[in-house]
């Protein structure tokens, strides 16, 4: 059934795009499906990512298929690749590049040229990027942000679309350098890969055990991915939800500014358990998750729902926990869950 009946504040031809693009999403997904066996959350959290012009941070243990999922995404799309495993020894200038002196044979005369790294590409998969010292890890600070980087005082941009899809191995600690709160605030989702049913890993042994391998065909060009990135911000989000997905940003803050009054709404397991909580990069990277994920679901307005399922890979690492937690084994998904059963979704419309 077509969506265009339900389109609210979308032009007509705005609402052929976004069937358009439910089409192409479909076809993305299931390009990515000839190469990875189930994890189909983790691939859709991964694209409403792109289409939100977001990162992502991949945290699961070795062997669950994180680095195929992102080359097997990037291989859908006519986009450039590349892969940076991260390691102690890793310089800042191995990730964005350096300015060469370099001569002449013609007329002898020498001139620095910059050289780029491997960061200028559409899609970086930063594979275990937590194995960096922190001097490297934020040489991808500037990047995510502004979408350039500096060098020898010269800024360079990136090229467009450009994402930054980020691993991590959340079991082997010793010799890692856990990313700062500032850096993981730069991603939009984290997103736990688990493994795999009983069903799906028999499938995984089978095919990776064989002499076929999947043909991965590009579904999708960079200008066509951008003109999607465009039309997800003109999705219309309702006052009231903008408003929920802002005050489930805010009740994770068990602090409130100087001279500000408590918010007496802060629920007690929040001031319990939660040090820092989220910012207000979360309530937009809520709100644009959840207008990419309404496009995929075939709805060209935002609901509730949509705010709902992104939020636990949205706050998840903006939710930083205390010592408290620890010793009673409470999780920010735990907390997260909880807030979301305890905010009311309709109060929020005059609120």
């Amino acid at each position: 059934m077509s969506t265009r009946a339900e389109v609210v504040g979308l032009s007509p031809d705005e609402a052929i795009a976004a069937d358009q693009l439910r089409d192409t999403s479909e076809r993305i997904l299931s390009e990515c499906a000839k190469a990875i066996v189930g994890q189909q959350d983790v691939l859709e959290f991964l694209l409403i990512a792109l289409l939100g012009q977001g990162h992502a941070l991949l945290v699961g243990v070795p062997g669950l298929a994180k680095t195929l999922m992102i080359r097997t995404l990037a291989d859908s799309m006519n986009l450039t690749f590349n892969r940076v495993q991260f390691t102690p020894d890793l310089m800042p200038s191995d990730i964005t590049g350096t300015e060469m002196l370099q001569e002449d044979r013609a007329t002898g005369q020498r001139s620095f040229r910059f050289l780029s790294g491997p960061i200028f590409a559409n899609v970086v998969l930063a594979d275990e990027i937590n194995r960096t010292p922190p001097k490297t890890q934020a040489a991808l600070l500037e990047a995510m942000q502004e979408r350039q980087v500096t060098v020898a005082g010269n800024r360079h941009r990136l090229p467009e679309p450009f994402f930054v899809l980020a691993t991590q191995n959340p079991i082997e600690q010793e010799g890692t350098y856990p990313l700062p709160e500032a850096q993981q605030d730069r991603f939009m989702f984290t997103i736990i890969v688990g493994y795999p049913s009983e069903d799906d890993e028999y499938r995984v042994i089978e095919s990776t055990t064989s002499s076929t391998q999947p043909q991965i065909n590009r579904v999708v060009s960079a200008e066509e991915l951008m003109s999607m990135q465009s039309l997800v911000r003109k999705v219309p989000a309702a006052g009231y939800v903008i408003r929920y997905a802002m005050k489930l940003a805010r009740l994770t803050r068990p602090h409130v500014q100087p001279g500000e009054p408590a918010d007496p709404n802060i629920p007690a397991f929040i001031k319990k358990y939660v040090t820092w909580g989220a910012g207000p990069r979360a309530g937009q990277n809520l709100i644009l998750g959840a207008k990419a994920r309404a496009l995929l679901k075939g709805r060209t307005y935002v609901a509730i729902e949509d705010v709902k399922a992104v939020a636990l890979p949205v706050l998840r690492h903006r939710v930083i926990t205390n010592y408290a937690a620890k010793a009673d084994n409470i999780t920010p998904d735990e907390l997260i869950r909880k807030l979301l059963q305890e905010v009311p979704a309709r109060q929020t419309v005059e609120s």
